[in-house]
This record gives C-alpha cells, structure tokens and sequence, in this order.
C-alpha cells in the first residue's frame, strides 16, 4: 500500500511502498479517508520536532486523521463504520496516566505520538489502531473529519481554561486569539459559533487582501495587525479581554498576554517556541497575576473526551466556515502541493479514498 513518509534530514516528503498492516488482538483496521496537514507536520519534516519509531529509518507522517472500519477484528467496532483515531499511545504496555484516561497529562517518556515522535501516523492508505483510541463520527462528517484533532486540541484547552477559573463566577464575554493560522482560525469559529462569546479578536501579521482576514471578518470578529497594535497595547486599543489563546509560538505573546488579559482573565498557551533569551519586567507582570486574579496555563495534545466533543463542535460550525478554512484536498497523484505554504493556504488534506 502506498504512504507517505519522511527521512531524517531529508527536508521533504516521499511517497513509499509499505506493506498492508495486519491488526492484532484488539485492534481495527481503518481505512484512510483523509489526513490533514498542520505545522507539526512541516516542523517534523524540517527535523525540529519528533523523532523516529525504534529501529526505523523513517516515519509515516500524519496525526490528523479520518477513515472507515475496513475490518472490527473482534472489536465492538462496525464495519464501515467512521470514525477518528487519537494520537498518543503508551510506549510500552500502559502506563497510569493511560489507564486513566489522561494520556495528555503524561511527560515526557510516558508516550508517543502517531506520526510525530515514536511511531508511526496515519498518512498511509490503511492503519491499525487499538478500539479504544478510535472515536466515532457520523457519516456526514466523515469529508471534515481530519479537522476533528485540531478541533480537541482547543476543546483541552478552553477545558482547562474554565477549570482554572471554576472557583467563583466566570462568565467570558470577550476572547483573543493569537494566530490567524488553521487552529487560530479553528478556535475564533469555536468562540463565535460555539461558545457565542460576544466580542472576538484574531490577531496576524498578514495584508489585505488575506483569506484568513476575510474569514475572520466573516466570523464577526475584528481583525488585530500585531505590526500596528502589539498584544500588550490591546487593552488601549481595543479592550482588555477575558480569554487569551495563544497559537503562535511566538515566545514574547506568552509575558504579553498577561498584560492584554482583564482583572480574573485567563491565557492558554499552545505555540511551542525554540530557544530565545529577551528581557521582561518580571516583577511588573508578578503583579498583574496576582492583584488581578490572572491565571497563564500551558497545555498540549488531548484525551478521547475532547475528540468527543469535537465531534460535536464540528457538526456546530456553519459549513461556510469549514469550506473557506480548508483551501485544498489532494489526492495521492499531487500530493506535494498539500504540503506547500503560500499566504493563500490556509489548511490542506490529502485524500487517500473517497467515503
């Protein structure tokens, strides 16, 4: 069957031969619809990020995935039925934070992740999986499925956000997304159509004409140019706001975002920066967090009840939306071109069968 994978150092893509997998006890095996591709996938084939399964010279790329049950194998599953797989899987056996449902919690070496670090993804025309990591999604999903990982990951991160502020009475009213990428733009809709936040601000570094802006501007939100109005100068520009989600990466957003949050606000930080040493007030932003009641959490991946409930979110966010954020779905014949990155992209798959 074919697949595509990437070597160490190689910088780019290929598609490869690999044989058919056979699923073992407890396992499925899916057939592939389509895998998105997000910026883990370029950071992994730049080398920045991942790393191989044990004694493979190459990994199968993909993490955002949707197929069809091609075979139960013995498993609750039913053939032909849709569904979604999740990332992490124990590395050898289980582990507590496996057995109790919180594979996101786990650090460092207590996982792996499929089609990012240790094992291998679902870019490839079959893949198995244990029942349990397959969640299910109804047919009429199954074109946007692979939009349901990235769905999770904010569904973990609003999550986290509300039990940070679960103490006393926490109503959000306005929201700030930093990043008009696919997960950005992911998360606005979420806001806006979702949670019915009233007042939402995207923030970019990009010029009109952008269909990102125009998708913002279609979701109601307003559109913040980091050039003109830095995250920390928000609150004069605009207003000080309840939800800070970060998806940038961009180191100097997280000490920002305390600044842009208001008095019991809170900031989720998803961007995953590399090295960079600069100077802040620490003091200054010590005092913000505490005299205002300010909370700054971090969080990555998510567990099965977040795909569940991007499930549903999925199936809440009006198909406008979904049809002007996915800019292209190649099949395997080009599939190159689902890896490129020019300003009119903004989320791309590669289809492997049709439902």
């Amino acid at each position: 069957m074919k697949a595509i994978a990437v070597e160490p150092g190689a910088g780019t893509p290929d598609l490869v031969e690999i044989p058919r997998p056979e699923p073992g006890p407890g396992e499925a095996l899916v057939r592939t619809l389509r895998v998105g591709v997000d910026g883990t996938d370029h950071e992994v084939i730049a080398g920045h990020h991942g790393g191989l399964p044990d004694g493979e010279d190459r990994l199968i790329l993909g993490h955002e995935a949707v197929g069809v049950v091609e075979d139960p194998n013995g498993t609750d599953l039913e053939q032909g039925q849709c569904v979604v797989p999740t990332v992490r899987r124990a590395p050898n056996g289980t582990n507590e934070y496996f057995e109790r449902g919180e594979p996101d919690m786990a650090p460092e070496g207590e996982y792996v992740e499929r089609g990012i670090v240790g094992d291998h993804g679902f870019m490839a025309e079959y893949f198995t999986s244990p029942a349990e990591f397959l969640v299910s999604v109804p047919d009429d999903l199954a074109a946007l499925g692979f939009l349901v990982e990235p769905i999770s990951i904010s569904e973990k991160a609003i999550d986290h956000a509300a039990a940070s502020r679960s103490a006393f009475e926490w109503s959000p009213e306005s929201a700030l997304v930093l990043g008009n990428g696919s997960l950005g733009l992911l998360t606005l809709a979420m806001f806006e159509d979702v949670l019915e936040i009233d007042r939402t601000y995207c923030l970019g570094r990009r010029d009109r004409p952008d269909p990102s802006i125009d998708i913002i501007e279609s979701l109601g939100a307003t559109y913040v140019d980091s050039r003109e109005t830095p995250v920390s100068e928000i609150p004069d520009e605009y207003e000080a706001v309840d939800v800070v989600y970060e998806a940038t990466g961009y180191a100097k957003h997280a000490f920002e975002t305390i600044e842009a949050l208001a008095p019991n606000g809170v900031g989720v930080l998803l961007g995953v920066p590399g090295p960079w040493e600069f100077d802040v007030d620490g003091g200054r932003l010590h005092r913000e967090l505490v005299l205002h009641n300010k909370a700054l959490l971090g969080t990555v991946n998510s567990h099965r009840g977040h795909f569940e409930a991007a499930v549903d979110t999925l199936s809440q966010l009006p198909r406008s939306f979904t049809d002007d954020l996915v800019t292209g779905v190649y099949g395997l014949d080009e599939f190159e071109t689902a890896f490129e990155t020019d300003d009119d992209v903004i989320k791309t798959a590669i289809e492997f069968a049709s439902a």
